[in-house]
C-alpha cells in the first residue's frame, strides 16, 4: 500500500533556479524514480534553499533509496496522517 510522505530537502539556492535548471532537477528525479518500484512523485514546492516533496511510497525506505540515488538529500521524511481542506468542515458533524 502506497502512504503519502512530505520530504523537505534542504537544498542552498533553489530558490533562485530558472524554469530549465529546475526541468534539469525534475529530470534527474524521474531518472531515478524509474529505477525504483514503489515510489511515485506528485509534486514539490520550492521556497528559498529548500523543497517540499510530496511523494507517494511503500515505505520510507524507497524515499531515502531515492535521495541517494538522485543525490537530492532528505532531511526530514514526514508520513501525512491526513489530508484537509477548507471542504473538510461540510464532512463533519460539528
Amino acid at each position: 500500500m502506497m502512504k503519502r510522505y512530505v520530504i523537505e530537502r534542504d537544498l542552498p539556492g533553489v530558490g533562485a533556479l530558472n524554469r530549465a535548471e529546475l526541468g534539469g532537477a525534475a529530470r534527474t528525479s524521474n531518472a531515478a524514480l524509474a529505477r525504483i518500484p514503489g515510489i511515485q512523485w506528485e509534486h514539490s514546492y520550492v521556497a528559498g534553499d529548500k523543497t517540499f516533496c510530496i511523494y507517494l511510497a511503500e515505505s520510507e525506505e524507497r524515499i531515502r533509496e531515492h535521495a541517494e540515488m538522485s543525490g537530492f538529500p532528505a532531511a526530514r521524511i514526514t508520513e501525512v496522517a491526513a489530508i484537509i481542506d477548507p471542504t473538510t468542515e461540510q464532512s463533519c458533524a460539528i
